[in-house]
């Protein structure tokens, strides 16, 4: 009887990293190359990266920002109008927004934006929670914060829907951040702006 054969490192380390999202399989090959090429320090710094990250990280019971509490500190402000919600698509766009100290409401991550093109449609996205939070009645807005992108714009629309349904004030930040820019690379000027210039759904 033929002994099975066993795959080896770089065809187990290939098979993980395509798992990945958006890591196809020639990527993943890729990056393992550049791996087996990096020095032995440099990959047991990833490792550990990896490992601390797991280790650490939450996700927030309440907004779903990745936290090293939960709740993670916004949402456990007492000074932070929790009324008033922002929806915002990544981690990084809450830092960045958080720079220019003019919001002082709390926030909702949905960790991503619709793209049905690439199998992400409303299950995969932190939407549910959202909804749940506006249905708890403590919610008096909804600032969709989506970023000004084809994907983004579809994204506020489908919630936009769904809030309208429920109840909830809903605003849009301002068109002062230009079609096709991404919150985490405004600047803190522009991003103030568009919280204070903020206007109603439907306003155009």
């Amino acid at each position: 009887m033929a002994q099975q054969r066993t795959n080896s490192a770089f065809e187990r380390l290939t098979d993980r990293l395509s798992r990945l999202p958006g890591i196809g399989r020639r990527s993943a090959q890729r990056i393992a190359f550049h791996l087996l090429k990096a020095s032995r320090d440099e990959a047991e710094q990833l490792a550990e990266a990896v490992l601390a990250f797991k280790r650490d990280l939450k996700v927030c019971g309440e907004c779903g920002h990745v936290t090293e509490s939960d709740p993670c500190p916004v949402c456990a402000d007492p000074d932070r109008d929790a009324g008033q919600v922002l929806v915002v698509e990544q981690p990084s766009d809450v830092a960045s927004l958080e720079q220019t100290g003019v919001y002082r409401g709390v926030y909702h991550v949905l960790m991503g934006r619709l793209a049905p093109l690439e199998g992400v449609g409303p299950g995969e996205l932190n939407i549910d929670r959202l909804l749940s939070r506006v249905e708890g009645g403590k919610v008096r807005e909804v600032i969709l914060g989506t970023n000004p992108t084809l994907e983004g714009d579809g994204t506020a629309m489908y919630l936009a829907e769904q809030l309208d349904r429920r109840g909830a004030k809903l605003t849009r930040l301002a068109r002062g951040i230009p079609t096709g820019t991404q919150l985490a690379g405004a600047s803190k000027a522009v991003l103030s702006d568009a919280i204070q210039s903020r206007h109603a759904m439907g306003d155009g």
